[in-house]
């Protein structure tokens, strides 16, 4: 580890920064956790491919190695499948970055009766970012039990971080239309579109130029893995610079096929200057954030 520790610290360094920020990272509870992992470890069928955890390490190695990397600030990326979940896992999440100061206090949410109650509690107890899977959760955003939950996050200017594209397998509400219809409802919702709407790049994108606080994180994105089943169009390139105040560092450690330091080369790759990395890895996060 110490190489890629070295090589993701002269990443930042040659860009001028104090270090990296990660809007998309995932701690979670240990059984949780496990869960996921034998999820992708059985996930061959879905993908084509296997899909190895790199960095399948206890919590405490798991954290030491972001901070080697030099991440500064990171989430815990965590959500239901199922109802009656959710509350339990913000109980979770807010001992974990009351525990773990570096993690942005992060929440998430199910569409369920008494959903706007424990979101509001999530708020009020300094939750800064919540995660949403609309293909885990299997669930329509535009759900009328979420809709205070949204007018409550555009109110309180909190950023959800949200699968909703279709890959790396599509669910019953993933896509670009749901987003859209959200969107025409809740235009100020802080929506943070993870991994860049994969596949449907161009339309999230597209989302993004036509609302102000719409930003997409880079999970996986542009990397040799992801390019060989849903490569990102090279004619779509100029729209990723026009975006660059509004695309965030994601890298979904540690539950990714590949080092951690990949994802940074897969951007700088991309030719799109010091100054769109700059954005991405640390500036565009901490105007978010604060």
């Amino acid at each position: 580890m110490g190489q890629e520790r070295d090589d993701v610290v002269r990443f930042w360094e040659r860009l001028g920064l104090p270090g990296i920020i990660d809007v998309h990272t995932h701690f979670m509870p240990e059984r949780v956790l496990r869960k996921v992992w034998a999820y992708f470890d059985s996930a061959g069928p879905l993908t084509g491919m296997e899909w190895p955890i790199t960095y399948r390490h206890d919590e405490d190695e798991r954290l030491a190695l972001l901070r080697s990397f030099g991440v500064l600030r990171f989430t815990s990326m965590l959500y239901p499948h199922k109802a009656g979940m959710a509350r339990w896992l913000n109980g979770w999440a807010k001992d974990f970055a009351g525990r773990v100061p570096d993690c942005l206090h992060t929440a998430t949410f199910f569409p369920e009766e008494g959903v706007e109650r424990y979101v509001k509690e999530a708020v009020e107890d300094g939750a800064r970012v919540f995660k949403s899977h609309l293909q885990v959760g299997a669930y329509d955003p535009n759900d009328p039990l979420l809709e205070p939950v949204w007018g409550l996050l555009a109110e309180a200017g909190v950023p959800v971080v949200m699968h909703c594209g279709s890959g790396p397998a599509p669910g019953a509400y993933t896509g670009p239309e749901p987003i859209a219809g959200l969107l025409s409802r809740h235009p100020r919702l802080p929506l943070v579109v993870a991994h860049m709407g994969m596949p449907e790049y161009a339309e999230f994108m597209a989302l993004a130029e036509v609302y102000p606080q719409v930003r997409l994180d880079t999970t996986m994105a542009f990397t040799d893995f992801t390019e060989g089943f849903t490569p990102f169009p090279a004619a779509e390139r100029g729209r990723l610079a026009d975006l660059g105040d509004r695309i965030l560092l994601g890298t979904d450690f540690p539950n990714i096929p590949y080092p951690y330091v990949h994802q940074l080369h897969a951007l700088e790759r991309l030719e799109l200057g010091d100054a769109w990395l700059q954005g991405v890895c640390h500036g565009n996060a901490s105007a978010l954030f604060g």
